[in-house]
């Protein structure tokens, strides 16, 4: 193993790495802003647009077993890069339809459930691939970092979306391509400062992942915070509804819509920069239970904002407190998990993710559509501030957490 250095921009593996995420995820926010504003276009559905997440979401529910099992199984790295090829070409096929006038509703569907069965094996992978980047005393500094690289991307690409998207969703789809290929390239110049240690081949995937949920289910402050992360989301994420609320209440564009998308990261990518200075070294389970809290205020206020101003504020406020909750959680599972197993829980924390992102997208539609976009905004922040409150008397031992664990854990 090479000699430790409390730099974590001295590994360069890490910093390719770093650099990749940059670029993916750039892509993925720019085909955010761009699929939702063509399908609000289109139907003027608040419900269409929710069924964007959903069909986000299904492949995780039916691919995650298998992606987590290959995760432990596979080389990662070009796992990884495999999963951001094939997101590349649904990025084209969007970019030619769009450009050749024959986009319709059932191709953006059925192109998303392709990207989404692609990041179903690039999610959990990526997440069990950091540790082996970086000595274990950096990773809590590690993930706060590759948060900012998200937040960095999520306040950049979606107001440039937004903007761009004046020449043509097509422009948009075609720079998001460029941005995913290069991701893959910068992936291959990433290596590791450790052996991956690789799991059980013998046993079915279903098995393997099985062993996984078990692994969570024994350790009630994993599961603790993996549920309550899932939950706070899936009731107060209001990202399906960002281009109702910018062109119905805002009366704003596509930039409004950019703009707005952007917000939580502005407030995110400032609380993970101080988290990557200051790492989380006390008192983690009281601060993660306000920061959700948190979370569901700032919700509420966004929902009942008629200002631009003010429900940016409301948002970055909101990924502000997020980004406590994600930093938290995201160094906590990795360290209270052997390496051989990181990758199937992994697979079910991604899950989780995406149950709170995607089938939160799907739950704010159908709400929206039930009661109107504002109300099922307010509703879904009381939502959240009532599961910190049950959340706090189900798994004391999380709300009591203290520090994380400094070393990784022996497999039993």
């Amino acid at each position: 193993m090479p000699p430790r250095d409390d730099r974590l921009f001295a590994h360069r593996g890490y910093i390719h790495f770093w650099l990749g995420r940059i670029c993916s995820t750039s892509a993925n926010q720019m085909l955010a802003v761009a699929v939702a504003w063509q399908v609000w276009d289109l139907t003027r559905s608040a419900f269409a647009l929710g069924l964007v997440g959903l069909l986000l979401f299904l492949p995780k529910l039916v691919f995650m077993p298998l992606a987590g099992n290959l995760a432990d199984r596979l080389d990662r790295r070009r796992l990884i890069a495999s999963a951001q090829l094939a997101q590349a070409l649904c990025l084209a096929a969007l970019t030619l339809a769009t450009a050749s006038g024959w986009i319709s509703l059932p191709l953006i569907y059925a192109l998303m459930v392709l990207s989404g069965t692609a990041r179903t094996f690039e999610m959990p992978t990526t997440q069990a691939f950091v540790p082996l980047l970086v000595p274990t005393p950096l990773l809590a500094r590690a993930v706060a970092m590759g948060a900012s690289a998200h937040q960095v991307s999520t306040i950049v690409a979606p107001a440039l979306a937004g903007f761009i998207y004046v020449a043509g969703a097509q422009v948009v789809y075609a720079i998001a391509t460029a941005l995913v290929v290069t991701a893959s390239v910068l992936l291959t110049r990433a290596t590791p400062v450790r052996a991956q240690v690789f799991g059980q081949r013998g046993a079915s995937g279903w098995h393997t992942f099985v062993l996984g949920l078990r692994f969570i289910r024994d350790q009630r402050a994993v599961l603790g915070a993996i549920s309550l992360d899932m939950m706070a989301v899936l009731l107060g994420g209001a990202t399906a509804l960002l281009p109702i609320i910018a062109s119905e209440v805002l009366h704003t564009g596509p930039w409004g819509l950019g703009l707005l998308r952007s917000a939580p990261a502005l407030g995110a990518l400032a609380m993970s920069v101080w988290l990557a200075h200051h790492p989380l070294s006390g008192r983690v389970g009281p601060r993660m239970f306000g920061a959700v809290a948190l979370f569901g205020v700032a919700t509420i206020v966004f929902g009942l904002s008629s200002q631009l101003w003010l429900s940016m504020g409301a948002l970055a406020v909101l990924g502000a407190a997020d980004m406590v909750s994600m930093v938290f959680r995201g160094a906590y599972i990795q360290l209270a998990t052997p390496d051989a197993m990181r990758g199937r829980v992994g697979a079910v924390n991604s899950l989780f993710i995406g149950a709170s992102n995607q089938l939160g997208e799907f739950e704010s539609g159908v709400t929206a559509a039930w009661f109107g976009a504002v109300p099922a905004i307010v509703l879904g922040g009381v939502g959240t501030l009532l599961v910190v409150v049950l959340w706090m008397r189900w798994f004391p031992d999380l709300a009591r957490l203290d520090r994380l664990p400094e070393a990784e854990p022996p497999m039993g």
